[in-house]
């Protein structure tokens, strides 16, 4: 019998900016699918990240189920409410239309979800980003299912040996391609390395991907707000589920992908690149810069469509030496300033006030060749004056 992991994440108002969740607004998300999901969902976890309210779901609805989407757009309008009345920042910005219809992509929400056939032990962790893009996950990703010095098990295993298969979407273009690893592994490498335009969406074995063509071992959230809206309405705080062990990275194997802090963008005002640090919940509030951003996991088992779990993956004194090295490397990048590369190039900048800024000086530009004539001219002139 097949499961369905449903992972749903919306920003419906922070405190006091874009720092945290406010626990009543948390709490009302929580009581309406509580209240709500019996008949739909066989199990359920509610947390946040940051300034993102986290909705992990269990049932056997398949993906895009209209029940389940619509339980969770609905518990983001009831919280959205408590959140207009206490006045928080940003309220309901995820959500960006008026009414539901059928699912909720492309209506602000980020969504991970996958159907599998559970293992006789169906592990897998929830990563849960703040302050970045979609294109976040494609380093770790890469390094869980690719790369050999990471996941030994790639070499090792034999039931890892043959590879995975890599669905990635070109999220500016609407296209999409599935490259083998390691076959492939430079062309995955060079599309993925452009992660505001090319996204890991999904990983694949090469056996399900030939009989099961529905069933992956990882998803990603691939949404990007600026997108959907037409112009910045906020970050895109990406989510990702990878399932984990026999046949697949270790947990241990899945973690290591984050335990060095590699540059993203996002941080302040969607405009910065800057480390991803790994923390445990009790660091995942958005402080210094509205940032650094931020990854939290949750290791969970699923049997017989009941959640055991979670387990607060990097809340451990061994991901230390990760989060040091990120205030280090935030130190250094917020002495740049306004300087490139922490802020972003220009074309990663539309949907910022950079292009009303050039819009104002339009008519002042001017060709340089004209200029510099226009200077040899008032040189000469002083010269004979």
């Amino acid at each position: 019998m097949k499961v369905t992991i449903s992972h749903i994440k919306a920003d419906i108002g922070s405190l006091p900016g874009h720092t945290t969740v406010h626990l009543d607004v948390l709490n009302e998300v929580k009581n309406y699918v509580e209240k709500n999901g019996k008949g739909i969902l066989s199990d359920h976890y509610i947390t946040f990240v940051g300034d993102d309210i986290q909705i992990t779901m269990i049932h056997d609805k398949g993906i895009d189920s209209p029940e389940v989407h619509e339980l969770a757009w609905n518990a983001f309008k009831a919280g959205t409410a408590v959140a207009k009345k206490l006045g928080l920042y940003g309220a309901g910005q995820d959500l960006l239309k008026d009414s539901f219809s059928g699912n909720v992509k492309g209506m602000g929400p980020g969504v991970a979800e996958m159907e599998i056939t559970p293992r006789k032990s169906e592990p897998f962790i929830i990563y849960m980003m703040d302050k970045t893009e979609p294109g976040a996950f494609n380093y770790p990703i890469y390094k869980m299912f690719a790369d050999p010095f990471n996941t030994p098990g790639l070499v090792i295993d034999q039931n890892m040996n043959s590879g995975f298969i890599f669905e990635i979407w070109d999220i500016i273009e609407g296209k999409k391609i599935f490259l083998e690893a390691p076959q492939k592994s430079y062309d995955i490498l060079a599309m993925i390395g452009s992660k505001s335009k090319y996204v890991v969406k999904r990983v694949i074995t090469k056996e399900d991907h030939e009989k099961l063509p529905d069933e992956n071992v990882a998803v990603i959230s691939t949404d990007k707000l600026s997108f959907i809206a037409g112009e910045y309405v906020g970050k895109d705080d990406p989510a990702g589920i990878v399932r984990i062990q026999s046949g697949l990275p270790a947990s241990g194997e899945a973690l290591e992908a984050f335990s060095h802090p590699y540059l993203v963008s996002g941080w302040m005002r969607g405009s910065h690149n800057g480390p991803l640090m790994p923390v445990g919940q009790k660091d995942a509030k958005m402080t210094r810069f509205d940032g650094p951003p931020r990854v939290v996991a949750l290791g969970f088992v699923v049997k017989d469509g009941k959640l055991s779990g979670p387990v607060d993956m990097f809340d451990d004194t061994a991901f230390d030496g990760a989060r040091q090295k990120a205030v280090e490397m935030t130190d250094y990048l917020r002495r740049m300033g306004p300087f490139e590369p922490h802020r972003l190039p220009e074309e990663d900048m539309e949907y910022t006030s950079l292009p009303r800024v050039l819009e104002k000086h339009k008519s002042h530009f001017e060709p340089i060749e004209n200029a510099q004539k226009k200077k040899e001219i008032r040189v000469g002139t002083k010269d004979v004056d």
